[in-house]
């Protein structure tokens, strides 16, 4: 949740016209987005050359930017898309064993997925014990409504309210953040 505040404090600060934030995103990310940029595009100038048009596109559009998830996700995702493009543009061939060592990176566990879980995971705790109880069993233990209903013994109304009070509560409790996973 820190991450999040930091993230809208410092887009305020950087829509805002302050260069010392813009500054500190840029001295934060600028190596780690041509690191990531170069696992597409083997050439270290052209992914320098990549995260700085980022850079510089996301201060020219610093008063409009609409950022949903973080500004960390907002600027890798600029770079893949851009190094795709720029292979797309540039290369004729791109050979597919290539590929093999970015699926494993996409698919790591980023920090940003375990601070997500981490999320849903002190929402969950924070529901009251039966809500909590049957919406572990639904999602955790895979099991039906009527299982659920059966082994506590309570109507299925009662399961799908319960879990229905659980969504509602997580979503709340993740706020606008992550409004696109629901």
């Amino acid at each position: 949740m820190d991450d999040l505040i930091d993230d809208l404090f410092i887009l305020r600060l950087i829509r805002a016209g302050d260069r010392l934030a813009f500054k500190h995103l840029f001295e934060l990310y600028f190596a780690p987005l041509c690191r990531f940029v170069h696992l597409y595009i083997k050439k270290p100038e052209a992914a320098e050359d990549i995260v700085l048009d980022i850079f510089a596109g996301f201060w020219e559009k610093r008063e409009t930017l609409q950022i949903q998830v973080t500004i960390k996700a907002y600027l890798f995702q600029s770079a893949r898309n851009r190094a795709l493009n720029y292979l797309r543009d540039n290369e004729h061939f791109v050979p597919t064993n290539d590929f093999s060592s970015l699926e494993r990176f996409e698919n790591d566990d980023t920090l940003e997925t375990r601070e997500l879980q981490r999320l849903i995971q002190e929402a969950i705790l924070s529901l009251p014990p039966k809500c909590q109880d049957i919406f572990n069993k639904s999602r955790m233990e895979n099991l039906s409504n009527k299982d659920i209903a059966d082994q506590m013994n309570i109507g299925v109304k009662a399961v799908e309210g319960h879990i229905s009070r659980a969504l509602k509560h997580i979503r709340a409790y993740l706020g606008d953040a992550y409004h696109y996973l629901w």
